[in-house]
């Protein structure tokens, strides 16, 4: 039995252009002589597709869709994803679903069991879990036929509070007495750094576990924030990649199930702990995605001399081109001479055109418009936001005179504690780095250094700076990133409690004051542009918490 696997990237919503380009793999692979051609979860639409699932004339669409690519597969079977409608009287409007098309038309429809309502995801909200499961059959072999979250019943966890087994019913042990040639799982898995090892564990352990080849056909491609990587595996029935598909590309093979068997061939891949080079990968294709599906083609970002915006413009132009890039210095009496120069060389070494755009007085002109109310009140942070304030008004009006896209370049440790000026440093259309840390930001600009110098090498060794005010350094106010980005790893990716994270060796007034920090910023977070995510816990929609709440998160032994 020959099997293809197709990993593509579609836009959600555009189903003809999804469907052209199934119905092209379908009859390619049916040239190559494949019985079978698999394609990723909720094919037709996208993923994910969120409240459009709540429009009839959506559902009806994929729908349609299904059924003018079923005449294509002749001489070929094919998997494809979609959602479909739950006939009974009761529960959810849907189901997501796995048809199975050959000779012609539908020949089985398998529904999703396992509905994943956790960080990015809130399936729950729109498909009824299925509870019946069975095998399908193609050119006489038992396919167990899975949906992403249905492999998954059983998964590696990391986070303080949680379970390794985050549901009672498990499909494989259900479609297990039937005794299965093969596993087929179809996902939208999304990309995380730091689920990588884990993400392919499942799969390794699943085909240990029961015996059978497991063939994983991920999607690729970003829709906004979130980035699927593809990577998908073919594992041997002894716990063995056999293969890995591309990663961040789109990738068709064919494999022999027989061969998938046999061999004893363990596949090279990447290093989970190896993990820039993907965070690079990553946010060029969740950039080149955003501005490709959207039909924007060119971006503006503020360059200050400083590290994030270097790394953030040398991404977008990896993205987009250095014609679709577009640089402003801004610099105000605050600057310092190296900053400006920086920029400027890295906007020469780059080929990104760029423009100095002083805003000292500007500045003095709102100093002049506030002075009667401020009167001789001190300098404080109000006249470092102005600055900010003042870049952003610039920055936008370029957005909006040539139609380009403001990029955000904060990091996450900077979001996470709140150092970022809402409507200033913190406006954007799309934020590059606001789900990376900062010391990784450091690591990310050494390996874009790995060859040559791109980023000039004094912006990455000099003390990190907002040059709001005279002098000023981020150690001021913060701890040394390296430190504060440990813990606020502990506090955000894992959910550590305080009283955890100082019983592991860090300085108990520094713990309590990052999470502090974290806790009252909430509000500015809820501001924010999209955040690329590539982690497994990206502020925005994955991380949801009260606005106005009054838990202050200490440990407390008294109630009453």
């Amino acid at each position: 039995m020959k099997i293809t696997l197709a990993q593509l990237n579609y836009l959600i919503g555009d189903f003809k252009g999804n469907a052209e380009k199934i119905k092209n793999t379908i009859l390619q692979a049916r040239d190559r002589g494949s019985d079978l051609v698999v394609f990723s979860e909720l094919t037709v639409s996208g993923y994910p597709p969120l409240d459009l699932l709540e429009r009839k004339e959506f559902v009806e669409q994929c729908l349609r869709t299904v059924e003018a690519l079923a005449p294509w597969c002749h001489d070929i079977a094919a998997i494809i994803g979609s959602s479909s409608v739950n006939p009974a009287p009761e529960g959810k409007n849907l189901y997501n679903s796995a048809f199975l098309l050959y000779d012609g038309k539908v020949q089985d429809v398998i529904h999703k069991s396992l509905l994943p309502t956790y960080d990015i995801f809130d399936e729950y909200r729109h498909f009824e879990p299925n509870t019946e499961v069975h095998v399908v059959a193609v050119g006489g072999k038992k396919i167990a036929l899975t949906i992403c979250e249905d492999l998954w019943d059983e998964q590696p966890i990391e986070m303080e509070f949680g379970k390794s087994r985050l549901y009672t019913f498990s499909p494989m042990k259900e479609l297990a007495p039937s005794k299965p040639d093969l596993i087929i799982n179809i996902a939208a898995s999304p990309f995380a750094y730091n689920r990588i090892g884990a993400k392919r564990e499942v799969f390794t352990k699943k085909a240990r576990d029961y015996g059978i080849p497991v063939f994983f056909v991920n999607q690729v491609g970003a829709q906004t924030e979130l980035i699927f990587e593809g990577g998908s595996l073919v594992v041997n029935p002894r716990g063995e990649i056999v293969a890995e598909l591309k990663r961040f590309e789109e990738d068709v093979r064919d494999f022999e199930l027989e061969e998938v068997i046999r061999t004893a061939k363990v596949v090279s891949v990447s290093d989970p702990d190896d993990y820039i080079p993907e965070v690079h990968d990553a946010i060029v294709l969740g950039l080149k995605d955003y501005f490709g599906k959207t039909g924007f083609t060119d971006a503006v970002l503020g360059v200050s001399g400083g590290i994030d915006s270097a790394v953030s413009l040398v991404l977008a132009k990896e993205a987009l081109g250095a014609d679709h890039v577009h640089s402003l210095l801004l610099p105000s009496q605050f600057s310092t001479d190296h900053s400006v120069t920086d920029a400027e060389k890295l906007s020469r070494n780059l080929g990104v055109p760029y423009h100095i755009i002083p805003i000292k007085t500007a500045y003095s002109e709102f100093e002049k418009l506030l002075q009667p109310y401020f009167k001789d009140l001190p300098f404080d942070v109000t006249e470092e936001n102005l600055q900010a304030r003042i870049r952003a008004v610039l920055l936008m009006a370029f957005s909006n005179k040539f139609g380009y896209i403001l990029l955000n370049t904060s990091n996450k440790s900077e979001a996470a504690v709140g150092y970022g000026t809402l409507y200033g440093d913190m406006a954007g259309g799309l934020s590059v780095l606001g789900d990376i840390y900062k010391s990784d930001v450091y690591k990310l600009a050494r390996y874009i250094n790995r060859e040559e110098e791109v980023i000039p090498e004094n912006i990455l060794v000099k003390p990190p700076s907002a040059e709001l005010s005279p002098g000023q350094k981020d150690s001021d106010t913060l701890p040394d990133y390296s430190l504060l980005d440990q813990i606020l790893y502990q506090y955000i990716e894992l959910q550590r409690p305080e009283k955890e994270i100082i019983e592991k060796g860090y300085e108990p007034e520094m713990v309590k004051k990052t999470i502090r920090l974290v806790n009252r910023n909430e509000y500015k977070r809820y501001q924010a542009p999209p955040i690329l995510r590539i982690s497994s816990k990206a502020f925005g929609a994955g991380r949801r918490l009260p606005l106005v709440a009054s838990y202050d998160y200490e440990e407390k032994t008294d109630v009453l």
